[in-house]
């Protein structure tokens, strides 16, 4: 069966995450910002159409005064029941019409300064054009036909209509006409004429033309019959054409359709004033061009994120592999009893660590079959010095023994000391040697028993008999510890470097009678504290900011140095004391100074509350 490559799988597996996390983000970022893109535009579309329905409904209104100044008019409502051959009465009612129109026209010419013209046309075929104060004259077949359509375009209640038509064919399609229908002087008359103006688009395009849709959005407008009121160029376009059907049949609503080849949304709002269907209309590329520009970033991105990521990989599969194969080619030398070690390229994983493991094994085996042949070799050329090559192996095995220092041998030799001494009557030594004893046995225990609080203080017990027969001088600690704290479990040789530490440091100018060390305990908040308080010369600031420092470094006690002032006191420092019980309970506890130059130090030692020591490995 054919083996599969460790770096190939492991090449496999990245490609497959990484593909799989770019092709899964992409996606759903490109869906996302499509949507919210999408969404945008047609939000912003719809904001430019409203803006622009609700300005020109503004401006057509103020217009519709105008109109219904014409309509109630006394003399206008007069002129309708006029006799067609009447000529007086046509002069008459004209005159009166055309002053009214310049008041009228005159006392806001800067609102209706777009005003094309304004005319009033009766039944009776009769008819008052009013154009910039002059009354014109049109032919009265085309004012009939003009009046028919009005009078069929125009509802029969007053409303008003706006109509894409001019009374006079030079203006058509540059106008917009307003009309309504008029009674005559007795308001249970039928409707006997048409009041109508017309009003310039000019005014209305500045309006329209600031709405902005970018290089390829138009606007446009078409009113209720299909017919197209702006721009110019789509008033060119068939009335109700499938464009103009689509609009009229959207109503309100946001559509997309073709025009011209090319896919486009709609976005129309008819007006409630004026029944014109105002549309913007954008191409839907440009639309997407944001979302697809974000889709070809992405993958660009994706492509060269995979690529780095690969290469990564690629690397990484390299570093992992070629220790293995090294490793493999080794073994494969091994076999054949070629030693073969590995560069381990000061690597400290876990792969530098199974080299050395490796290194190790080859070098001791290779001690052990070349002392295996030289013992064979001597064997078979001597074999009548076996017994000589067994005394010097029973030799070496027992020099290696003595090599080795046993308590024990320690133990009776101190035993020996105080047997002497008893012998010739020496309290004193008897006391330094059991002192020095228990020390000793107490240092020397590597078992994992529980140690107390009772048992650090014994401990500091017999150092202190040591030195007050070093010292010839007698001094004694105020242990303050709660009797139901000494059973407290603790760090083995803790508390007597840091008393020793305190004679060391505290009292360099030696013991004296005011000089006092207190020992005291307590449990708080899960916490057992144990304070160590003396009264000695204390330590200097920038010397108290330095040890704090090291403390929460977990640096290791040092040798002396001229800058530090740092022992090991009794082999142990005051760094190593709070480096063991961090190394013992957790990174959480351990030793913390407060003291004050001149006035003493008080060393607190932090450990877990009945908690039970654990190794760290």
């Amino acid at each position: 069966m054919k083996r599969k490559s460790l770096s190939r799988q492991i090449y496999a597996y990245f490609l497959i995450v990484i593909v799989l996390s770019l092709v899964s983000v992409g996606a759903v970022s490109y869906v996302q910002s499509s949507r919210a893109l999408d969404d945008q535009v047609k939000q912003y579309m719809e904001q430019m159409v409203d803006s622009a329905n609700y300005q020109t409904d503004s401006y057509l209104q103020a217009y519709e005064l105008l109109s219904n100044a014409f309509s109630s008019n006394s003399d206008v409502r007069a002129f309708m029941e006029i006799k067609p051959d009447d000529g007086y009465e046509y002069y008459v009612y004209s005159e009166k019409i055309k002053e009214f129109a310049r008041i009228s026209v005159t006392s806001v010419i800067t609102l209706y300064k777009q005003l094309n013209m304004s005319y009033v046309v009766g039944q009776h075929g009769r008819s008052v054009i009013y154009e910039n104060q002059n009354l014109l004259n049109f032919d009265p077949v085309l004012v009939r036909e003009k009046f028919d359509y009005l009078m069929k375009s125009t509802p029969g209640d007053g409303k008003i209509a706006l109509l894409n038509m001019s009374i006079r064919p030079v203006d058509e399609g540059s106008v917009v006409t307003m009309a309504r229908k008029v009674r005559g002087p007795s308001y249970g008359d039928a409707n006997r004429g048409v009041v109508a103006i017309e009003i310039k688009l000019d005014e209305l395009a500045k309006t329209w033309d600031r709405v902005s849709l970018g290089k390829e959005g138009f606007f446009f407008i078409v009113d209720d019959t299909g017919n197209y009121i702006y721009p110019r160029t789509m008033s060119e376009r068939k009335s109700q054409d499938e464009l103009a059907s689509q609009v009229l049949t959207s109503g309100n609503q946001t559509f997309l359709s073709k025009y011209n080849g090319e896919e486009r949304m709609f976005v129309s709002r008819k007006s409630g004033y004026s029944d014109w269907n105002l549309v913007a209309s954008m191409p839907v590329q440009e639309l997407r061009r944001p979302a697809n520009t974000i889709r070809t970033t992405t993958i660009i991105v994706g492509l060269v994120t995979l690529a780095a990521a690969l290469v990564l990989a690629s690397r990484f599969g390299r570093s992992i592999i070629r220790p293995i194969r090294d490793l493999k080619d080794s073994m494969r030398e091994t076999e054949k009893g070629n030693w073969q070690y590995i560069e381990d390229a000061g690597r400290t994983d876990e792969m530098g660590g199974l080299i050395h493991s490796y290194n190790l094994m080859v070098t001791r085996l290779s001690d052990m079959i070349e002392r295996v042949y030289e013992a064979e070799l001597e064997q078979q050329k001597n074999a009548l010095e076996l017994g000589e090559t067994k005394l010097e192996r029973q030799r070496a095995e027992f020099q290696s023994l003595q090599l080795q220092i046993n308590p024990h041998f320690l133990y009776n030799t101190l035993e020996t000391i105080n047997c002497y001494a008893i012998v010739q009557d020496s309290g004193e030594i008897t006391e330094m040697v059991e002192a020095m004893a228990f020390m000793l046995r107490y240092s020397v225990q590597t078992n994992l028993e529980e140690i107390t609080v009772a048992n650090e203080l014994n401990h500091v017990r017999n150092y202190m008999i040591i030195l007050q027969h070093r010292t010839e001088r007698e001094f004694e600690i105020d242990v303050a510890i709660p009797p139901s704290l000494l059973l407290e479990k603790m760090v083995r040789l803790t508390l007597q470097p840091l008393i020793e530490n305190i004679f060391q440091h505290a009292f360099p100018d030696g013991v004296e009678e005011r000089h006092t060390i207190r020992i005291d305990a307590r449990k708080e908040g899960g916490l057992f504290q144990v304070f160590i308080e003396d009264n000695g010369t204390g330590m200097m600031p920038e010397r108290l900011a330095e040890l704090r420092r090291k403390l929460e470094e977990n640096r290791l006690a040092e040798p002396e140095e001229a800058s530090t002032g740092t022992k090991r006191g009794g082999g142990i420092g005051l760094m190593n004391v709070h480096r063991r019980i961090q190394m013992v309970f957790g990174e959480a506890y351990g030793l913390s100074v407060d003291s004050e130059w001149g006035r003493g130090t008080c060393i607190t030692m932090t450990m877990p509350e009945t908690a039970r020591p654990r190794l760290r490995g």
